[in-house]
C-alpha cells in the first residue's frame, strides 16, 4: 500500500491528538493536516488534497455532512470517512447522500478503525457492523415504497384485473370471476395497459410480477 494522506476533522483537540497518534503508528498513513470546524475542514482539504478525510459529523459551528458535501464537490477523488459517536439513521443516510464512503462509530477499537481506513484507501465502502441492519431496513422500506407506487394510478378493480392477467386468465375468465361483462373487462384491460404504459397483456403481466402486485392488493 502506498502512503495514505489523511486529514483529521474533529472539534475536540484531545480526540484529534489521540487519533493522530494512533494513525501515525501505521507505516502507510500520514496525517497531513487537522481541522476543527466545517470551514477549516473544507479549506484545508482544498489546500492539501488528502486521500482521505476522517470527519466527525457534528462540528462546533457547522456540520461534517455539509463539509463532506463541499469537499466531494471540490475534490471528487478525495474519500470521506465519517468517525462519529452518533448511530442515528438520519445522520447515517445524510452522510451517504453527501458522498461519504464510510461511517464508523468512535466506540470501535483501534484495529477496526485502521481496517476501515485501509478499506476506504482501497476504494471500498465501509460501514460499522452495528449499523448494517439499519441500511438493510432502509433499503427494504425503499423497495416496498417503490413497488407500492408502481400501482398508484390503478383503481382497486384495475389491480384485480391486472392480477388475473398476470395469472394468464382470459377476458371471459376474468369476467366470470369478478362478476363483470366481457365488455367491461376489455375496458379495464385497455385502461390498465394505458396507465402502465405497456403494449400488451404479456408486458402487463411481467410488470405485475416484477413489482409484486399481490402484496399491494
Amino acid at each position: 500500500m502506498s502512503t495514505v494522506r489523511l486529514l483529521l476533522v474533529d472539534d475536540h483537540e484531545v480526540v484529534r491528538l489521540g487519533t493522530k497518534a494512533l494513525l501515525e503508528r501505521h507505516p502507510h498513513f500520514s496525517v497531513i493536516g487537522e481541522a476543527a470546524s466545517e470551514q477549516e475542514a473544507v479549506s484545508k482539504a482544498i489546500a492539501h488534497e488528502p486521500d482521505i478525510v476522517l470527519m466527525d459529523i457534528r462540528l462546533a459551528g457547522g456540520s461534517g455532512i455539509d463539509a463532506c458535501h463541499q469537499i466531494k464537490k471540490a475534490l471528487p477523488n478525495t474519500k470521506v470517512l465519517m468517525l462519529t459517536s452518533y448511530a442515528e439513521d438520519e445522520l447515517l443516510f445524510a452522510a451517504i447522500r453527501a458522498g461519504a464512503v464510510g461511517y464508523v462509530l468512535k466506540q470501535v477499537g483501534s484495529g477496526e478503525l485502521i481496517r476501515a481506513i485501509e478499506n476506504v484507501a482501497r476504494g471500498e465502502a465501509t460501514l460499522d457492523p452495528t449499523l448494517m441492519q439499519h441500511v438493510f431496513d432502509e433499503v427494504r422500506r425503499s423497495i416496498e415504497k417503490e413497488e407500492s407506487a408502481a400501482f398508484n394510478d390503478l383503481t382497486a378493480q384495475e389491480k384485480q384485473v391486472l392480477a388475473l392477467i398476470a395469472e394468464g386468465r382470459t377476458n371471459r375468465e376474468i369476467a366470470t370471476q369478478l362478476y363483470l361483462s366481457e365488455g367491461t373487462v376489455r375496458n379495464y384491460v385497455s385502461s390498465v395497459l394505458s396507465k402502465l404504459h405497456v403494449s400488451n397483456r404479456a408486458e402487463a403481466a411481467a410488470y405485475a410480477i416484477k413489482h409484486h402486485l399481490r402484496e399491494h392488493i
